[in-house]
């Protein structure tokens, strides 16, 4: 058994600087099947650097108050998702949340992944234009050692660090 405070949590953010306040609770916890990430979003966040997509997860975030705007598939349609509401993205389906730039409040929501408690990088991919060939496609995503993302077209082998 292990027990966490919230506060006792080491802040750990996306390496693109998309939000403040990320707090991997699941390293804390020791969790081996499930992952779980506390954040607090001002307006403008993000929870990541994008669109993009889990092929070895699923995820469901809950948001405890304010309102996160994900955008859904490669279409980007928008579900707005508010306090007490939960949404879920299976294995693949394509997902991106953010607080608009223009809302009143913060967000504080929890993001939940399983069956893992770690990302298979080989298994996420990000939809990007690419900078060489110009189209939008699913580019392969690495963490670099350090501690950036790597983006790679599958057109044309380009990669990139943002």
């Amino acid at each position: 058994m292990r027990k966490a405070a919230i506060d006792d949590v080491d802040v750990v953010t996306n390496p693109m600087g998309v939000h403040d306040l990320r707090k991997p609770v699941s390293r804390v916890l020791g969790t081996e099947h499930v992952a779980m990430n506390y954040f607090e979003l001002a307006p403008g966040d993000a929870f990541s650097g994008g669109l993009h997509t889990h092929g070895d997860q699923e995820e469901v975030f809950y948001v405890l108050s304010g309102t996160a705007t994900f955008e859904v598939g490669r279409e980007r349609e928008r579900v707005d998702v508010g306090a007490g509401e939960l949404i879920r993205f299976a294995p693949g389906e394509f997902q991106s949340g953010f607080v608009r730039e223009d809302a009143s409040e913060e967000v504080v929501a929890w993001a939940f992944g399983a069956p893992g408690a770690r990302h298979d990088w080989d298994r996420i991919e990000s939809l990007i234009e690419c900078r060489e060939c110009g189209e939008e496609l699913p580019h392969a995503t690495e963490l670099t050692d350090e501690g950036r993302f790597r983006f790679t077209c599958p057109e044309c082998g380009t990669s990139f660090s943002p």
